[in-house]
């Protein structure tokens, strides 16, 4: 039988300004989806209430989660406001 071996490879650690980069990249990416789930709940029928419901519930819960990591890391609300909007506009 053949078995196949993946080869190690060193783990390389992200460097302070990646990692704030990434929950930034989160934060906004989470605010999406939390904005999106309170659109679909308005125009929500039966079932799909109960599930839209549970989304926004769990967006929340992530947005605040990452906006106290955000806030331990010194990362100000002003500079994802910014990204935030730059984004938009690139669409």
């Amino acid at each position: 039988m053949y078995n196949e071996y993946v080869r190690e490879q060193k783990i390389i650690d992200k460097t302070e300004i990646e990692k704030n980069t990434e929950l930034v990249i989160s934060i906004i990416k989470t605010k999406e989806d939390l904005e999106m789930a309170r659109k679909n709940y308005e125009f929500a029928e039966n079932e799909l209430i109960d599930y839209f419901l549970y989304q926004i519930k769990a967006n929340q819960s992530k947005l605040d989660y990452l906006m106290k990591k955000a806030k331990d890391n010194d990362i100000m609300m002003s500079m994802i406001d910014e990204i935030d909007m730059k984004s938009k506009i690139a669409e």
